[in-house]
């Protein structure tokens, strides 16, 4: 049980996007960019599970592109605010 303990983080040790909000904001960009380009790639009459909260709910490829794109452009929105003096 020693080993595994020692190879768990440790809470003191901050990850990169926790001090760098900026950076956060970039990471969330490219995943919802990512998420769009991999949504528009299936064929629109396939179903799709899209997470809200702590489950996932089964969704249409449209409704859950609208739901990335209106993310992603929240995004955008709070990086460009941190940027502008």
């Amino acid at each position: 049980m020693e080993a595994a303990s020692a190879s768990s983080p440790s809470p003191a040790v901050s990850s990169p996007t926790a001090s760098d909000p900026k950076l956060h904001f970039l990471m969330q960009i490219r995943s919802h960019e990512t998420a769009i380009g991999e949504l528009s790639n299936l064929p629109t009459s396939r179903n799709v599970y899209q997470k809200n909260g702590n489950l996932f709910f089964r969704t249409t490829i449209q409704k859950a592109t609208a739901s990335e794109q209106k993310q992603l452009n929240s995004a955008k929105a709070k990086l460009q605010k941190l940027n502008s003096p």
